[in-house]
């Protein structure tokens, strides 16, 4: 996949799932790191915090945000996320890609 060329870098993806309640500090949490972009759905499941129905828009809903920074900047994001785990349905996750951003 890689090529001399190419303009792709190492970064890393991140993955966060929460009650839409949170999106306004993941957000702030977010551009208090320099993120420079990041997209935000909708999302519907289940998990250990219960079903998450997404019926009524922000009651009982999920948002999932996707973001692609350093791996230090993810670091610091996941750290930043841990003091909310415990109080709000919450799940981080990250990978390591390629991207060009």
């Amino acid at each position: 996949m890689s090529n001399l060329a190419s303009p792709l870098e190492p970064a890393v993806l991140i993955t966060i799932i929460g009650e839409t309640v949170l999106k306004d500090r993941v957000v702030h949490l977010l551009k208090s790191h320099n993120v420079s972009g990041y997209t935000i759905s909708q999302v519907q499941g289940e998990g250990g915090h219960g079903r998450r129905l997404s019926d009524l828009a922000g009651y009982n809903t999920n948002i999932e945000i996707k973001i692609i920074v350093s791996l230090e900047v993810s670091d610091a994001i996941f750290s930043a996320l841990k003091e909310e785990q415990g109080k709000h349905a919450l799940i981080a996750f990250r990978h390591n890609v390629e991207a060009f951003y």
